[in-house]
């Protein structure tokens, strides 16, 4: 179960670094490069892992959509990332919550700190932690939900 569960959210992770980002045309840089010679030493899948990771690093610093691209390809020669990051992330039913019931708390959740109403706040965000949905409160009060 614990690795499942690390699993997960190493896949969670990769999907967040893409989220937001326009698809775009990808190139072949050093992460491919990087990522071709670990599959053809001997389909060194951890190596070739490792390098999906580090390029999500990039693409988390600078939001390049050329670095995102290359990111989805190269997760696509593994059978990964072939979703796109909003609907992987806010994908499947948890706690029989739907995105419009989510949506509506999270409007709700967002007029509560806009009237500085914290507890109220809080308690929506609680609320919606139980039922499995992270909230993450982006710049200019914008707030992005994903499932757990």
């Amino acid at each position: 179960d614990e690795n499942l569960k690390a699993a997960k959210s190493a896949l969670d992770g990769l999907y967040i670094a893409l989220r937001g980002i326009a698809p775009g045309k990808a190139s072949e840089g050093e992460h491919t490069r990087r990522f071709d010679a670990a599959m053809a030493d001997d389909f060194n899948t951890p190596a070739a892992l490792a390098v999906l990771f580090d390029l999500a690093r990039v693409v988390n610093k600078v939001h390049d959509d050329v670095a995102a691209a290359e990111l989805r390809a190269l997760g696509g020669k593994l059978g990964l990332l072939e979703r796109g990051p909003e609907q992987y992330l806010k994908g499947g039913m948890t706690g029989g919550l739907g995105e419009t019931e989510i949506e509506a708390l999270v409007t709700r959740r967002n007029q509560a700190r806009k009237n500085r109403d914290w507890a109220e706040s809080d308690r929506i965000r609680d609320e919606l932690k139980a039922q499995g949905v992270l909230l993450e409160d982006a710049p200019g009060g914008n707030t992005v939900w994903r499932r757990q």
